[in-house]
């Protein structure tokens, strides 16, 4: 009897909790998408483009949804577009350090319009933390280049919300190229993009509730199964 009520209680706890948010969910912390294009910047094998960005204040973090970027029409034939997730790293986080995942999204961004990828996995972002998206391909530029479209509209609009930040001294870190992926140096370039993210809800009491609950559940069980207790 008291094991159905211990049980029943632990059920409770478990209804009581929050739903999950899927990954699909989520809000657009940061976008210029829409912002007339001007210029682009070429994406390949020798010219890796590094877009940096700051997260906001919560808490918990929040899981990467999506990253949306705007192209124009590449030149040449390029193939094996790649978009990745890279840490920040040396003093005030101001440069790109190893990668923390592969975007899934189209590998031929070939003709205009938004791009949107995904992570293959779950990824969290630390709250107020620096990171960039790396955007490379599998051909040099002399084959041909993917391109990344540049706004040159002025003030620089990237709607931030909860503490967000975007590159280009709005954020802590400047934009980076590179022509093999491991030195950077600054590239003053403007791109279009969207980030979309779900901020991680903080353990409640409900969730404590409910650990407590297994554990005393788990241990009824035991004195049960040792004969002890009714």
């Amino acid at each position: 009897m008291k094991n159905h009520l211990i049980l029943g209680m632990f059920l409770l706890a478990g209804l009581l909790l929050p739903l999950p948010v899927t990954r699909a969910q989520g809000t657009i912390y940061l976008s210029n998408l829409g912002q007339a294009s001007a210029t682009s910047a070429a994406i390949g094998s020798d010219s890796w483009v590094a877009l940096s960005f700051a997260t906001g204040t919560n808490a918990a973090g929040y899981q990467l949804n999506s990253f949306q970027l705007a192209m124009t029409n590449a030149t040449g034939t390029p193939s094996g577009f790649m978009v990745m997730l890279y840490s920040a790293v040396g003093s005030g986080e101001v440069s790109p350090g190893s990668s923390l995942g592969t975007l899934i999204g189209s590998t031929n961004p070939a003709a205009r319009g938004t791009f949107a990828y995904t992570p293959a996995n779950s990824l969290t972002l630390l709250p107020n933390k620096s990171y960039f998206f790396v955007l490379t391909s599998g051909t040099a530029i002399a084959t041909g280049a993917y391109e990344w479209a540049n706004t040159s509209a002025f003030p620089l609009t990237y709607h931030p919300s909860g503490g967000w930040q975007a590159p280009l001294g709005l954020a802590r870190v400047d934009n980076y190229q590179s022509g093999n992926g491991s030195s950077w140096g600054i590239f003053t370039t403007y791109p279009e993009f969207a980030i979309g993210a779900t901020a991680v809800p903080e353990p409640g009491v409900f969730a404590l509730f409910s650990l407590g609950g297994v554990g005393l559940f788990c241990f009824r069980r035991r004195l049960s199964r040792d004969g002890i207790g009714a």
